[in-house]
């Protein structure tokens, strides 16, 4: 499983939602679904700019958990 660690990065940033969302462009809407994990996908391009005004890398933001069957 892909947990997104988005609300971590912002709190250790001092940024609120709202505002990483009008820096990368995106509506807070699909920001805030992001940061709750309630998408399936995300765009690389979008990644990439959210790493880019957080000033982190992917895996800050991405972490896999390895399902407990396995």
């Amino acid at each position: 499983m892909i947990v997104i660690r988005l609300d971590r990065i912002l709190a250790d940033r001092k940024m609120r939602l709202n505002e990483l969302a009008a820096q990368v462009g995106i509506s807070n809407v699909n920001l805030s679904y992001l940061k709750t994990g309630k998408v399936k996908a995300i765009r690389f391009s979008t990644l990439e700019a959210i790493c880019r005004v957080l000033k982190c890398q992917p895996g800050d933001i991405l972490e896999y958990i390895p399902d407990a069957e396995e």
